[in-house]
């Protein structure tokens, strides 16, 4: 009688890097139904596009290379980085913005470095970065939230803005966009206006502006979840929120009239999208229990920092690709101790 037999490891690897790149795309929908329902389709175009040009560019790159095709494009990470750019750009940026952002992510920020797993620096956030640096005006061109919108864009509308950059004749780029909440709050504290005379505002809501802050919720409800099923670890997020918060927190304490609350800082711009889905990169952000604490901590304090005192409104992505050249550093003096690894005894042995 012949027996099968079969070598260790008998239980099944889950973590796979398609599942995990799944499971975030699923917690992002939520957070991207809302955009979409509070700044219009765009978005959505805007995320095919992006997605179609990932995929494009990353298989240029892989035959280049001499790399099979169906391992790399299957396993969702270019989809992914695709996704988190479109989220962080305008609804209404034209194609050919989305393809520059997508080709400094794909290609320059992770093909040229070796692919996924050799890439140091958080590709969406190079891309990102670098349309930001380059093109300050439109990616400042933000659409009114749904209850504030005078001139809504149906999704022929903004498919034909986004292909063509013509809006409707009757309408002008000034009827049709206006600022974030951030840029208003950092230009009316320029203007030595104070943060309660600037939240008169009807773009302010509770916390953030009006629909910004339910597009936070969806997105931390999705963080959550990817927390919740060990996708990323919670220490990160934990860090960077923990981070804002001792340097927003006694500054807005001390002088609430000049410094937005925490709160404010929490759910305006990026913190939110940086903190769950960014930031905890498994390629690019520390690796060690007490490394990644601190650096989502250093993420936390560089944003605001750079919000209160630097020369754009959200300092998100600067703040995660500094810190991404800090993560070796961390990781390196917060080594944990290796089992059975300790001190040596007095005799010797």
């Amino acid at each position: 009688m012949e027996f099968r037999t079969t070598s260790s490891p008998f239980v099944a690897d889950r973590t796979h890097v398609s599942r995990i790149m799944r499971q975030v795309l699923y917690a992002l929908v939520p957070g991207t139904l809302a955009t979409a329902w509070y700044f219009g389709p765009g978005v959505l175009i805007s995320i095919v596009l992006c997605v179609a040009f990932a995929l494009l560019l990353e298989g240029l790159m892989l035959r280049l290379r001499g790399r099979p095709l169906k391992p790399f494009l299957t396993d969702y990470s270019a989809v992914v980085t695709a996704w988190l750019l479109a989220l962080c750009l305008p609804p209404l940026v034209p194609w050919w913005m989305l393809l520059i952002g997508v080709f400094f992510a794909i290609v320059v920020a992770k093909q040229l470095y070796g692919g996924l797993g050799y890439n140091p620096f958080n590709p969406a956030m190079i891309g990102y970065v670098v349309l930001l640096v380059s093109f300050p005006r439109e990616v400042s061109q933000w659409l009114p939230p749904a209850p504030l919108a005078e001139h809504p864009l149906g999704l022929m509308d903004s498919l034909r803005v986004i292909l063509t950059g013509s809006l409707p004749p009757e309408l002008s780029w000034d009827a049709v966009t206006m600022a974030t909440p951030l840029d208003v709050m950092k230009t009316g504290l320029k203007m030595d206006q104070t943060v309660s005379e600037i939240r008169e505002n009807p773009l302010f809501g509770d916390f953030g502006g009006v629909g910004w802050e339910w597009i936070r919720n969806w997105l931390a409800l999705g963080g959550l979840w990817l927390a919740f099923r060990r996708v990323i670890d919670w220490r990160i997020p934990v860090g960077v929120f923990l981070g804002m918060g001792l340097v927003a927190t006694p500054f807005y304490l001390l002088n609430p009239d000049s410094f937005a609350s925490p709160a404010f800082h929490v759910f305006s711009g990026g913190m939110i999208l940086g903190a769950f889905f960014i930031a905890t990169d498994p390629v690019t952000a520390s690796t060690t229990p007490l490394g990644r604490l601190i650096y989502g901590m250093g993420i936390g304090i560089l944003a605001w920092i750079i919000r209160t005192w630097g020369n754009y409104p959200d300092g998100i992505a600067f703040a995660v690709l500094l810190m991404n050249l800090a993560a070796p550093t961390i990781d390196y003096y917060t080594r944990p101790r290796v089992f059975g690894a300790g001190s040596q005894r007095k005799d010797g042995s």
